[in-house]
Protein backbone atom coordinates (compact mmCIF):
# COMPACT_ATOMS: atom_id res chain seq x y z
CA UNK A 1 0.00 0.00 0.00
CA UNK A 2 1.13 3.51 -0.44
CA UNK A 3 2.79 6.15 2.41
CA UNK A 4 -0.58 7.72 2.59
CA UNK A 5 -2.89 4.29 3.41
CA UNK A 6 -0.24 3.72 6.11
CA UNK A 7 -0.74 7.35 7.57
CA UNK A 8 -4.38 6.86 7.63
CA UNK A 9 -4.10 3.85 9.02
CA UNK A 10 -2.04 5.04 11.94
CA UNK A 11 -4.65 8.01 12.28
CA UNK A 12 -7.22 5.58 12.60
CA UNK A 13 -5.21 3.62 15.51
CA UNK A 14 -4.50 6.72 17.13
CA UNK A 15 -7.75 7.46 17.19
CA UNK A 16 -9.32 4.04 18.13
CA UNK A 17 -6.72 3.82 20.95
CA UNK A 18 -7.45 7.55 22.54
CA UNK A 19 -11.46 6.77 22.37
CA UNK A 20 -10.64 3.56 24.51
CA UNK A 21 -11.86 0.85 22.19
CA UNK A 22 -10.51 -2.69 20.71
CA UNK A 23 -10.61 -3.39 17.44
CA UNK A 24 -12.73 -5.63 17.47
CA UNK A 25 -15.24 -3.12 19.65
CA UNK A 26 -14.64 -0.34 16.10
CA UNK A 27 -15.32 -3.66 13.97
CA UNK A 28 -18.84 -4.19 15.28
CA UNK A 29 -19.69 -0.08 15.38
CA UNK A 30 -19.03 -0.47 11.91
CA UNK A 31 -20.39 -3.65 10.88
CA UNK A 32 -17.04 -4.74 9.78
CA UNK A 33 -14.92 -7.78 10.68
CA UNK A 34 -11.78 -7.17 13.09
CA UNK A 35 -9.52 -8.36 10.16
CA UNK A 36 -11.24 -5.52 8.20
CA UNK A 37 -10.16 -2.72 10.90
CA UNK A 38 -6.59 -4.33 11.25
CA UNK A 39 -6.56 -3.57 7.20
CA UNK A 40 -7.42 -0.45 7.64
CA UNK A 41 -5.31 0.52 10.15
CA UNK A 42 -2.08 -1.15 8.67
CA UNK A 43 -2.88 0.67 5.11
CA UNK A 44 -3.65 -3.36 3.49
CA UNK A 45 -7.12 -2.49 3.41
CA UNK A 46 -8.27 -0.20 1.03
CA UNK A 47 -10.53 2.69 2.58
CA UNK A 48 -13.70 4.41 0.75
CA UNK A 49 -14.46 7.70 1.59
CA UNK A 50 -17.68 6.73 2.93
CA UNK A 51 -16.09 3.75 5.06
CA UNK A 52 -13.70 6.83 6.03
CA UNK A 53 -16.54 9.15 7.33
CA UNK A 54 -18.06 6.09 9.29
CA UNK A 55 -14.73 5.77 10.96
CA UNK A 56 -14.12 9.19 11.87
CA UNK A 57 -17.96 9.53 13.23
CA UNK A 58 -17.14 6.34 14.94
CA UNK A 59 -14.31 7.86 16.92
CA UNK A 60 -15.74 11.58 16.97
CA UNK A 61 -12.70 12.78 15.24
CA UNK A 62 -11.80 14.17 12.19
CA UNK A 63 -9.41 12.10 10.48
CA UNK A 64 -6.99 14.60 8.09
CA UNK A 65 -3.65 14.24 7.07
CA UNK A 66 -1.36 16.65 5.29
CA UNK A 67 -1.06 15.53 1.49
CA UNK A 68 2.21 16.16 -0.85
Amino acid sequence: MSDISEQVGQLIREARIKKGLSQLELAQILGVTKAAVSGYETGRQNLTLGTLQKIATALDTPLSIKLG
